[in-house]
């Protein structure tokens, strides 16, 4: 069951996406994250709100994607702390090319929510 609820934690995760409050509640206020496009770690939500308003001013050539959504998930639980790998998947509804990027997160279970702490996202080429 706690595997299901790791891997139900990012599917909802993800179909947040848009509303920030929504997707943000998945996440702790001190999580750490690497992501492909940051220079190095970083810590907290503000930092992460940072990095949203920096890929906001890049204006992407076409429209946004029609989906983003994890697939391949792989979960462990140990008590209170999960680990979920996967692979998540931007499709778009133009001439583009999917975009991937290999994820792994760390959560974990506070007051029975499973919160993300860690999250490390490297595009695949």
């Amino acid at each position: 069951m706690t595997t299901d609820e790791l891997t139900t934690t990012i599917t909802d995760l993800y179909r947040s996406l848009g509303d920030r409050p929504a997707f943000d509640a998945h996440l702790h206020p001190d999580l750490t994250f690497w992501e492909s496009d940051a220079d190095g770690l970083l810590s907290g939500l503000g930092a992460l709100d940072d990095l949203r308003d920096r890929r906001a001013t890049r204006v992407a050539a076409g429209s946004p994607p029609l989906s983003v959504a994890p697939e391949h998930l792989h979960a462990d639980a140990w008590g209170d702390t999960g680990l979920v790998r996967y692979v998540l998947r931007a499709r778009y509804g133009d001439t583009r090319s999917d975009e991937c990027f290999r994820v792994t997160d760390v959560l974990r279970r506070e007051g029975g929510t499973w919160r993300i702490v860690h999250h490390h996202a490297e595009a695949v080429r």
